[in-house]
């Protein structure tokens, strides 16, 4: 009977609870990693789809900058040249939206901090 007494005060206490929201998404040659904001992370391979194991739900959209800047092309050239197909990650623009239509950008590799 007690616990019925406490009931909808338990039930507007995890009202309040926020779910985690995207910090940071990173790249590697085949594979996007989002970080959120609880600490926990989230993997799927590059392209687009949900996001499995990501709170309560997360579509992950990945669009690959097809034609980058001269000085990107020479650097992925050497390191071709080397052997090293892969070692740098992609460049791309990163949309995630969660359930309520939330949409969260980022960019890989994330911009250089300005000084």
């Amino acid at each position: 009977m007690t616990l019925f007494r406490f009931a909808p005060v338990l039930l507007l206490l995890g009202c309040g609870v926020a779910q985690p929201v995207p910090q940071a998404a990173r790249l590697s040659a085949d594979q996007l990693t989002v970080v959120m904001s609880d600490g926990s992370s989230c993997k799927a391979p590059i392209g687009a789809g949900e996001m499995p194991g990501c709170g309560a739900g997360l579509s992950y959209r990945v669009d690959l900058v097809q034609n980058p800047n001269l000085l990107r092309r020479v650097v992925e050239g050497a390191f071709g040249a080397l052997g090293a197909e892969g070692a740098l990650a992609p460049m791309a623009e990163v949309t995630l939206t969660d359930t309520a239509g939330r949409s969260y950008r980022f960019v890989s590799p994330p911009p250089a901090p300005k000084e």
